[in-house]
């Protein structure tokens, strides 16, 4: 996944993007979310799993960025 794709995500988004962007299979990311051990932490809703982007580009070591008070955008810690 390029930095372009990571930068475009969603606040949250299928584990299956969340595979793409650490480059997880199908099969053993869903059986790590199953089982607890995926890298980032996992939401399931219902029958799905989904992964916020914070979580996401924490763990990739990416700046966090989220809205300030006047509505620009701040770099937080990750």
């Amino acid at each position: 996944m390029t930095h372009a794709e990571l930068t475009a995500l969603p606040v949250s988004f299928p584990l299956e993007t969340a595979n793409r962007a650490l480059g997880i299979g199908r099969t053993q990311g869903y059986f790590m979310a199953k089982t607890g051990t995926y890298p980032v932490r996992v939401r399931q809703l219902g029958r799905a799993y989904r992964v916020t982007r914070y979580d996401l580009w924490s763990y990739l070591g990416l700046p966090v960025i989220a809205p300030d008070s006047a509505g620009g955008d701040v770099a937080v810690a990750a």
